[in-house]
């Protein structure tokens, strides 16, 4: 009796080793998957111009995609087209201990102490869309603004001189406060020199706010009614420009040139007083910026410029890009 109590002993303190070591292994499998789990779910911030235009939405959109496919957290900041905003935000995601932030600036120059903050407590930031200078960013996400520009520039002096007799008299409608828009103005301005036949007539500031746009771009065309051309540097520029057009009844008068397809733009492009649009592609920039900062935070080198093409859109392929803004 006493062997058999004593293996039944034995027995049941076997089982009860094995099942602490079964339960000690569950919890360290636990333990180690939440850790994996962590590890492959960083979070990371997006530094916004504002929400109010199309474009940031989309470039949010295609992060926040890219980043729920590959596990990451995506929180964005709108900025309200305020750079203080921005450099506050930045300093406070380095506080919060995010793994990566993605920034369009406003002020290009006025960004660099924030990302150099941001480098010293080894946070990768990737800039998107607006060219920053050199700097300790590890990747600069979209197009070359002045040469943009200059492509529309060029399509703009090649279609003066076959469609226009090679005379135009262009305004521009900007944002003064946006370092990306003034590229994109100092570039088309610069195809200008040397056509006799081309004038600037004046620049308005339409502030990168539609409204301010419309107003600005009224004045413009009230001011200078001989005006023959627009060349509009960003969304709301463009919108503003389309809208004063119309409400001043000058679609046979005027051309409209400009950056970033709306809706409106294509109705203005079906019937023909906008002539073309450089369209950009925010989508891919949010999805190869987050994919810029999956690679760094992995501790892989990627290139210091990341292109994403820009397409010319007339009247000839604007098909192609309906679909997106219906």
């Amino acid at each position: 009796m006493m062997l058999t109590h004593t293996v039944k002993k034995s027995s049941v303190s076997k089982t009860t080793k094995t099942a602490r070591s079964v339960l000690a292994v569950m919890t360290l499998g636990l333990l180690f998957s939440s850790a994996v789990s962590a590890k492959e779910a960083p979070t990371y911030a997006m530094v916004q111009i504002n929400q109010q235009a199309l474009f940031f939405n989309q470039m949010n959109k295609g992060a926040a995609d890219e980043a729920k496919k590959t596990g990451a957290k995506l929180v964005v900041y709108n900025a309200n087209n305020n750079p203080v905003s921005q450099n506050d935000a930045i300093e406070n995601y380095i506080q919060q201990g995010v793994k990566g932030i993605m920034v369009d600036a406003i002020d290009v120059n006025g960004i660099m102490p924030a990302i150099a903050e941001a480098a010293v407590k080894n946070i990768p930031v990737i800039a998107i869309d607006a060219v920053l200078p050199a700097g300790q960013q590890k990747a600069q996400v979209g197009v070359d603004n002045i040469k943009g520009g200059e492509i529309l520039g060029n399509f703009f002096t090649d279609y003066v001189k076959k469609e226009m007799g090679d005379k135009a008299k262009v305004g521009i409608v900007g944002a003064l406060n946006s370092a990306i828009q003034n590229d994109r103005q100092k570039g088309f301005v610069n195809t200008l020199q040397g056509h006799s036949g081309i004038s600037v007539v004046g620049v308005v500031d339409g502030q990168n706010i539609q409204d301010n746009a419309l107003t600005a771009a009224e004045n413009l065309i009230t001011g200078n009614p001989n005006m023959t051309a627009i060349y509009a540097t960003g969304e709301p520029a463009l919108l503003g420009a389309i809208a004063a057009v119309e409400n001043q009844g000058r679609q046979k008068e005027i051309k409209v040139f400009g950056w970033d397809l709306t809706a409106k733009a294509i109705s203005g492009i079906d019937q023909g007083y906008v002539v073309a649009v450089l369209q950009q592609d925010p989508l891919n920039m949010g999805v190869e910026a987050v994919k810029a900062l999956n690679k760094v935070v992995a501790g892989q080198a990627v290139p210091k410029t990341i292109n994403v093409p820009a397409t010319v859109v007339t009247k000839a392929n604007v098909d192609k890009f309906r679909q997106q803004f219906k």
